[in-house]
């Protein structure tokens, strides 16, 4: 018995010495990664995560449910087609056209009230909130210096335009692998501000194009300054409400009455989250009016035109916004990493919204092939 008490007590300082460790070293996130998600059987981030953390609620105010087209009633997938949404671990598939629904099914256990990550869809709506803080003269411009509003970055030459195109010259680190990195402790952690600005210049802004959250982190912290708003109260009030979403959505906040995790981490459904593509499949114009400029949307859509690390001219960029052609026609999107997929085509009048638990896994890829493969899906349907 005694020696099975040593046993135990030796287990336990161990451990105590361990926890002890990761606070003083910075890597307390640990803890909550551990035991949010490697103790529960996964081996990372999923798009259920809302209820492991703190979330600031962005309000549904304006409640508008979309119509449906006469034919939606009769639009059914293959079982070639159905194979493929299975194969992806597919929760929702919504298709528009024309601003009417055309196609809606869900997967699993998910639902048309199912509220579920969207991953770096939420860089989009950070750069709409830009245009938005833009437009009622919060914010000068993009080509506003971004030390404006955080000083800590006096003396660089980083403007506004340089965070929205991924091109700030600030090495924060994008690596998901990493337990140990930027995006794990942003992801766990429970001071992004803090975390965010300890990131300095390492190249000139405007030179290399690299994509990485922490910009869209330091988007939020301005847009926040400029506005004297919350990230996620702002959002509600420019966009989630006017545009008529149904459901109030949730974005994870780093702690108690914290800042908003701004390179993800907006929970909300496919009918809502397709509300926000045809926002852009109409130029950023709800009815009649703008909600963004039509000059702040157009550059959101155009292409960054500077060249990525290995040297190649990234024409597939814009203001958080991702760009793309399928047979010849062009699209805008936004994308999360498990494969979240707000698309708008305006050429087809369709926008189309995937959640899911899976995407090609091929890194750097210009465009997912599971993308292009929900593409041949949504073409059949919208003719």
């Amino acid at each position: 018995m005694n020696r099975l008490l040593k046993v135990f007590f030796s287990i336990l300082i161990v451990f105590v010495v361990a926890i002890l460790a990761l606070y003083f070293n910075g890597n307390e996130h640990l803890i909550k990664a551990v035991k949010s998600t490697y103790l529960v059987g996964k081996t990372g981030p999923t798009i259920d995560d809302y209820p492991k953390f703190t979330n600031r609620t962005v309000n549904a105010t304006k409640p508008q449910p979309f119509t449906y087209r006469p034919e939606s009633f009769n639009v059914k997938l293959s079982a070639k087609e159905e194979a493929l949404f299975l194969k992806w671990e597919t929760s929702a598939l919504f298709v528009l056209k024309g601003g009417d629904v055309l196609f809606e099914k869900y997967w699993d256990a998910y639902s048309d009230k199912s509220l579920t990550n969207s991953f770096s869809m939420a860089k989009s709506f950070v750069s709409l909130c830009v245009g938005a803080a833009i437009k009622e003269g919060k914010v000068e411009s993009t080509e506003q210096l971004i030390s404006v509003f955080l000083p800590e970055y006096a003396g660089s030459n980083i403007r506004i335009k340089d965070l929205l195109q991924m091109s700030s010259g600030i090495n924060f680190g994008e690596s998901y692998g990493d337990p140990f990195g930027f995006m794990a402790k942003a992801y766990y952690g429970t001071n992004v501000y803090d975390l965010t600005l300890s990131k300095k210049s390492a190249k000139r802004a405007n030179v290399e194009w690299k994509y990485q959250g922490g910009n869209s982190l330091l988007l939020s912290f301005i847009i926040q300054k400029a506005t004297g708003k919350a990230l996620s109260d702002y959002f509600a009030e420019k966009f989630w409400g006017p545009l008529g979403a149904e459901n109030d959505a949730l974005w994870t906040i780093d702690k108690q009455d914290g800042r908003e995790r701004s390179y993800c981490c907006f929970y909300s459904n496919a009918s809502d989250f397709a509300k926000v593509g045809q926002l852009m499949l109409d130029s950023g114009r709800l009815r009649g009016t703008q909600l963004i400029e039509l000059e702040y949307f157009k550059k959101s859509v155009s292409p960054v035109n500077l060249p990525d690390e290995f040297g190649n001219l990234v024409s597939h960029y814009g203001y958080q916004w991702w760009l793309g052609k399928y047979k010849g026609v062009s699209f805008h999107y936004a994308r999360g990493i498990l494969g979240q997929y707000i698309v708008s085509v305006p050429e087809w009048d369709v926008v189309f919204v995937r959640l899911g638990k899976k995407r090609d896994p091929t890194r750097n890829s210009i465009i997912p092939s599971d993308l292009l493969e929900y593409f041949e899906v949504v073409e059949r349907i919208k003719n």
